[in-house]
């Protein structure tokens, strides 16, 4: 079956900006930086990012000594920012560590920081042509529909992890793990696979039984519980706009944010927002809401609008210019809120 999947590899090889010509040598830092970026992200989304990394850091060594801040306005928009923090780790760890030379071991690879058993098994596989086994949802839905899996997911992860590693070939499973995903993202898609264009289709028994368009099958998804909130946008006499960072741990960790109420299940009273907003203002309540949806919450956001009479030094703030709010880490949905109170205001 390898041999099936690497003959058709070699002819409909997908051309990313981390990829190798055959028998270029690949560099692990590139392996491994598109491989953060690409976790629940498409590639779509992650090519002007890794484009932009490699082009201001090219090195693992000139990313780990950069501004943690530099490394999360850069990352600004591409979600799930825990990422960030554990990528500027990883890289200060691997330049202290060893060297600036990223270990080509499997298990010294899962020791580094934001290095799960995913990305140490793909860097492996691919910057060091090691047999690991790389296991995402693409390969989870290609494995469960080849040899029909019906078991739902999450609990059949172990068993399709399983039949993934007895197909990981001793020659070339570098380029077998990238053919494994691009066959995952391009022809056994989660809807509608183009069956007659895999070449595995003769020995996938998903489709001979009919039932590849209803696997993986998954289980039944509890509804998103909603937080409520109210955020302040307050701008200084001359027009400077008032952003907080937020705690290094958690949601959002040093990301910078609008200013806001916690996050609950219930609205905020007017007197309990008062109490919780970062300094007295003339607070206008703004049309309308911010939502957003975070992997285990919905957001539904109101938007307070305030002049204050001055613009005084606070704890974690700092006043920016509105034409710079742009330069700032703000996460997506601090992005919305700006939007919605620059459209309202």
């Amino acid at each position: 079956m390898a041999a099936r999947l690497l003959d058709w590899y070699d002819r409909h090889r997908r051309i990313l900006p981390w990829r190798f010509a055959p028998g270029e040598t690949a560099d692990p830092y590139r392996v491994w930086l598109s491989e953060i970026m690409l976790q629940q992200t498409t590639v779509a989304a992650v090519v002007p990012y890794f484009q932009d990394f490699t082009r201001r850091w090219p090195t693992v060594s000139a990313l780990a000594g950069s501004d943690l801040d530099d490394v999360l306005r850069a990352w600004a928009g591409l979600g799930y920012y825990a990422r960030a923090r554990n990528l500027h780790r990883c890289a200060q760890t691997v330049a202290d560590r060893h060297g600036g030379v990223f270990p080509d071991d499997e298990e010294q690879l899962r020791q580094l920081p934001g290095v799960g058993a995913y990305t140490a098994a793909a860097v492996a596989a691919i910057a060091f042509d090691l047999p690991a086994v790389a296991v995402d949802g693409n390969v989870e839905r290609v494995m469960a529909r080849i040899f029909a899996v019906t078991e739902p997911l999450p609990g059949s992860k172990g068993r399709l992890r399983d039949l993934a590693a007895g197909l990981v070939p001793a020659t070339r499973p570098g380029d077998y793990t990238q053919a494994l995903f691009d066959l995952g993202a391009t022809i056994c898609t989660p809807k509608k696979p183009r069956c007659m264009l895999c070449p595995w289709e003769a020995g996938c028994a998903a489709r001979a039984a009919g039932i590849q368009d209803g696997l993986p099958a998954k289980a039944e998804k509890a509804a998103k519980p909603v937080r409520r909130g109210i955020a302040f946008f307050v701008s200084a006499p001359d027009g400077s706009v008032l952003l907080r960072r937020r705690a290094e741990q958690g949601l959002l960790g040093g990301m910078m944010e609008v200013p806001s109420t916690a996050w609950t299940a219930a609205m905020p009273t007017d007197g309990e927002a008062a109490g919780q907003a970062p300094l007295p203002a003339d607070w206008r309540v703004l049309p309308g809401l911010v939502r957003h949806t975070f992997t285990h919450f919905e957001l539904e956001i109101v938007v307070w609008s305030g002049r204050a009479a001055a613009a005084p030094a606070l704890a974690g703030c700092r006043w920016v210019a509105p034409d710079r709010l742009g330069d700032e880490a703000l996460p997506t949905v601090m992005r919305k809120m700006v939007r919605h109170a620059l459209n309202q205001g």
